[in-house]
């Protein structure tokens, strides 16, 4: 075991998560992800928390739910970090626990390379003030339009609340991923129209070789060309999750493009957008899967009003 990873794992607990002597931590994981939670699980006991090492099989997909004893561990944790394959980001385990009052950081896809470099050695107070300046943007706003190489998506999200992942959990129900730096919304279901070109990433795929142009009729997903276009909507199945579920802007200039979406969604300059279930964060949807798209660079106005140009925040 790494005594590095040991030690930044301790400054994780302390500084984001305010983990203390004598709390409760549940450190979820899964087969694959095993030896990266073994290492916070060592750091929490190194603090002097009851420290528990939670693993699963791993999920098939974004925001399937973990064994209902994992589900109920986290929800009686003071603290709970999930280091899995896929994102337990947007389950009801999630909701659930940071509802009970557990501080919760997911790390879905987190890698070595991760937890050395790149969005986690960001400057987090800087991060929280950018993310907190986005969110009351998203939340005085009544409808989105994202513009890229002549494409153009639209759609309202009138009356939802803009929500914060700050890289900072340390009041008791605060919740979010690890690393972190992005502002998001749940758009109104049914509203989105139009074209978006998708260059960065996407959950489950990784690293795009080739932009994918995705079409949105109604708030549906109805055709995604491109090299992968047929691997996405397969993730997506053919129900509920391919209703548009998330818009977000990445608000970390540590951050990088990876391939694991934990990151790249993170990225100051990106926007991205998800499809599935939303209903954890002020939407409706429960579709049981969840999958982010990353495009880069991309014109965004609220109202009309354009706050980023090429990817910088105005």
């Amino acid at each position: 075991m790494s005594e590095a990873r040991i030690g930044i794992s301790m400054n994780v607990l302390k500084d984001c998560l305010g983990l203390r002597s004598g709390e409760l931590l549940a450190v979820v994981a899964d087969d694959d992800k095993r030896e990266l939670a073994e290492s916070v699980y060592e750091a929490g006991k190194r603090l002097g928390a009851e420290s528990m090492l939670l693993v699963m099989k791993p999920r098939s997909k974004s925001g399937e739910e973990p064994p209902a004893p994992i589900a109920e561990a986290m929800a009686k944790a003071d603290v709970a970090v999930c280091i899995t394959t896929h994102s337990m980001t947007h389950t009801a385990a999630r909701k659930q626990a940071a509802a009970a009052g557990t501080r919760v950081a997911t790390m879905p896809g987190m890698t070595d390379d991760m937890f050395s470099h790149g969005a986690i050695t960001a400057d987090y107070a800087q991060v929280k003030e950018l993310t907190e300046q986005v969110a009351a943007l998203l939340s005085a706003g009544r409808e989105v339009r994202v513009e890229k190489d002549g494409l153009s998506l639209r759609f309202s999200i009138d009356g939802r609340d803009g929500v914060l992942s700050t890289g900072l959990y340390l009041n008791p129900g605060e919740s979010g991923n690890l690393p972190s730096g992005e502002a998001f919304i749940a758009p109104f279901e049914g509203t989105a129209a139009g074209q978006i070109k998708v260059d960065g990433s996407i959950a489950g795929i990784g690293a795009l070789d080739s932009p994918l142009v995705l079409t949105v009729e109604e708030g549906r997903l109805t055709a995604a060309e491109g090299e992968d276009g047929d691997k996405l909507l397969e993730m997506l199945g053919s129900g509920d999750g391919r209703l548009l579920g998330e818009f977000g802007i990445g608000t970390n200039n540590k951050a990088r493009i990876t391939g694991v979406v934990l990151e790249d969604e993170k990225v100051y300059g990106t926007i991205h957008v998800a499809f599935g279930s939303n209903n954890t964060f002020g939407g409706t949807v429960a579709a049981g899967v969840h999958i982010d798209a990353v495009v880069m660079k991309p014109d965004v106005y609220i109202d009309d009003k354009l706050i980023m140009r090429a990817g910088q925040l105005i």
